[in-house]
């Protein structure tokens, strides 16, 4: 069974660190769903001017209406975007805006942003997380940001890996319809206290 993934990326650029992001995510999630992932990309930066347009007149262009249709028609959504002045571009939120309402009702979506510092990392929770929350769609637990030390060297990079795998982990059993696998809690297999007190009696 082929499971459709639609990868929105905002970034301004081209190349950007955005669309990075994005393409890892979904080599990623491609690797977790063992080859079964059809992954269609969305450059938001392509359809900035359409975006504008449709804010004003209410109609997509025809580009953008096959934008739109790759992501409310796909079985999963991988979003990502910058982070400008503490949230999301506002790029990012007008692709969201033109939607139509519950398009992404129930949909599984795996978000992750970018920035220059770690300190914006939080806009993926007070920001990115709330608008999906709100448009009824489901987002993983983990989200992922990479600020511009993990492209870097010094161990940077291998700490973004783990963040990426873990994500992709929990998108793709979403995808699938599996239970996430819990970590295993240390101490289940340790012995009682009551046990040690007697022990030493």
């Amino acid at each position: 069974m082929t499971i459709r993934i639609a990868v929105v990326s905002a970034g301004l650029s081209q190349p950007s660190s955005t669309r990075l992001l994005a393409d890892r995510l979904a080599a990623a999630t491609a690797r977790e769903l063992g080859g079964e992932a059809e992954l269609e990309f969305v450059d938001l930066r392509d359809h900035a001017r359409d975006l504008a347009d449709n804010l004003l007149t209410g109609f997509p262009a025809p580009a953008l209406r096959a934008a739109i249709d790759k992501v409310v028609t796909a079985d999963g959504l991988i979003a990502v975007t910058p982070i400008f002045s503490a949230s999301y571009s506002g790029l990012f939120k007008t692709f969201f805006d033109v939607l139509e309402p519950d398009s992404l009702a129930g949909m599984p979506v795996l978000t992750g942003a970018t920035g220059g510092t770690e300190r914006h990392s939080l806009a993926l929770e007070h920001a990115v997380r709330p608008l999906f929350a709100y448009l009824r769609s489901i987002v993983v637990p983990t989200a992922v940001y990479a600020a511009s030390t993990d492209w870097g060297a010094n161990g940077g990079d291998k700490a973004l890996n783990n963040r990426i795998d873990r994500a992709a982990a929990e998108f793709g059993a979403l995808l699938l319809g599996e239970s996430a696998t819990r970590p295993t809690d240390p101490y289940t297999d340790t012995t009682p206290f009551e046990d040690l007190l007697a022990a030493n009696h």
